[in-house]
């Protein structure tokens, strides 16, 4: 029997900071704040190689574990929309940025769409996190619906991660 297909694309994940707005659109929005918290562990160490925050800019970082273990990433910003809401494509790489697939997951989709929305909160602010296949085939579609009940482990731990930071 075929496993059941959640009824929509798109993976969301809330949060609520006990931190304004400004300070969470900051830590989103300028590299040396970005790469001190957004990590999936704390041993990880990421590195902003390259920032430029704008419509069609583009971010580049590597996350590094251990001594021989390296994961590339590139962002291409969307919409900017300060402090309010953060929209780009996301894709891995290699050290030369060269677009390449998932080694774990051959249908992975090639690109994401990833959008931030801030909502200010009387306690602070609300994260909302949207992620989901950009221009994908039906492949990457399947392997996205059958890998979403595991998405929130991931976002979930660079939430905590950043949830640390704004408290530090």
């Amino acid at each position: 029997m075929p496993d059941a297909q959640p009824e929509t694309d798109e993976f969301i994940l809330e949060r609520e900071y006990a931190s304004p707005r400004d300070s969470v659109w900051r830590a989103w929005t300028e590299p040396d704040l970005l790469a001190r918290w957004y990590k999936p562990n704390p041993s990880c160490e990421t590195a902003v190689l390259h920032f430029d925050l704008k419509p069609g800019g583009v971010l580049r970082y590597q996350m590094k574990f251990g001594e021989s273990q390296f994961h590339f990433e590139r962002w291409e910003f969307v919409a900017i929309e300060s402090p309010s809401r953060l929209q780009f494509r996301q894709t891995l790489t290699d050290a030369d940025d060269n677009l390449m697939g998932n080694p774990r997951m051959p249908d992975w989709p090639q690109w994401m769409l990833t959008t931030i929305e801030l909502e200010p909160t009387d306690d602070g602010t609300l994260q909302r996190l949207r992620w989901k296949p950009y221009e994908a085939t039906e492949a990457e579609l399947v392997c996205f619906r059958n890998a979403s009940a595991h998405l929130d482990q991931g976002w979930a731990a660079g939430f905590d991660s950043l949830e640390k930071f704004l408290a530090g």
